[in-house]
């Protein structure tokens, strides 16, 4: 038997509970692991609440990342012992997830937890900062060196936002941070922002075209916010489009596209190809101390799960929560 957070559904009535499960329920997969540090992202908060449209199947143990010990392994890529990572792949959507002590999955999605990171460290990163640094390296191959101008950061206090500062900062970018929470201020600007705005400045619908204040920009929000980035991007600039807290729609127009020859970059997460997850993880290895992730994340224990779900919809978490699996 294993701890696990379940979410059922019964005549579209949504339940999620602590419960234990027994390792016979486990799904298939030529992999087994004692969970040891999994995380509570955006996406698992809504499966936890709202269960649809996140959750395709049910019963389901939610949590989109996992970072464990192999206890059982079929494949010849890991062996009993190795300690791996896993972010995506329908992880907690479409196959039991990281919110439980134990798991069963397919070894292509799996990658070996990079040297210098604990289990814990490496879901302080987790989806969050895995994006962000795929956000990073869409910038980059756009060829936006520091000298370029400002990277517009949305959403900054949330995980993605927060990690985003974080890299860019250490590579040498200048960050506006754009949050709704400006009690954060002080916060953001210890992890390298520069400057800190009020989100309501771009919240609301504006002009097609708007001046010239970025370089580039990595948005968490979409809707609006990601309509006004774009519109107030640089010649010949670039924006990454990873979240869509504040929407899913995108009602802009082509001006900035056409006029100022801005590009739009999608930032999936979700299946990107071992190659390029393996990419994005070396570089936060190299990038990334301890040091660095101190005040970002908060640890909790599985039992806290459900309530931290609801507090990260009602948006009172900053940065990162880790669920460390020894915590009681």
């Amino acid at each position: 038997m294993f701890n696990a957070i379940l979410v059922t559904q019964n005549e579209q009535t949504i339940q999620s509970k602590l419960t234990q499960i027994n390792e016979v329920r486990l799904p298939d997969g030529d992999v087994e692991l004692d969970i040891l540090a999994s995380s509570v992202n955006y996406k698992d908060a809504l499966a936890i609440t709202r269960g649809v449209p996140v959750i395709r199947s049910f019963p389901m143990i939610p949590g989109i990342d996992l970072a464990g010990r192999v206890t059982r392994s079929d494949s010849d890529k890991f062996r009993t012992g190795d300690l791996v990572l896993l972010n995506g792949f329908g992880l907690g959507e479409q196959h039991w997830g990281g919110l439980a002590e134990k798991a069963s999955v397919n070894s292509d999605w799996l990658i070996h937890l990079p040297q210098g990171f604990t289990p814990v460290e490496a879901m302080a990163i987790g989806t969050a900062g895995y994006t962000a640094m795929l956000s990073i390296i869409a910038l980059e191959q756009h060829g936006i060196q520091c000298a370029d101008g400002d990277i517009l950061v949305t959403g900054a206090s949330g995980g993605v936002g927060s990690f985003a500062i974080r890299l860019l900062s250490k590579l040498g970018y200048r960050v506006v941070a754009a949050t709704g929470r400006l009690s954060e201020a002080e916060y953001l600007k210890k992890l390298g922002a520069a400057e800190v705005m009020d989100r309501n400045e771009l919240s609301s619908p504006g002009k097609p075209l708007q001046k010239e204040r970025w370089a580039g920009v990595i948005d968490c929000v979409g809707s609006h916010t990601l309509v006004n980035a774009c519109a107030m991007t640089q010649y010949g600039g670039a924006v990454t489009a990873c979240g869509l807290a504040q929407g899913m729609e995108f009602p802009a127009t082509v001006a900035p596209f056409i006029l100022r020859g801005i590009s739009l970059y999608g930032i999936d997460s979700v299946m990107k190809p071992l190659s390029v997850r393996k990419q994005a993880w070396q570089r936060l290895s190299e990038l990334l101390s301890s040091q660095d992730m101190v005040g970002i994340y908060q640890t909790i224990s599985l039992e806290q799960v459900i309530a931290c779900a609801q507090d990260l919809l009602e948006g009172k978490v900053r940065g990162r929560v880790v669920v460390d699996m020894s915590a009681s």
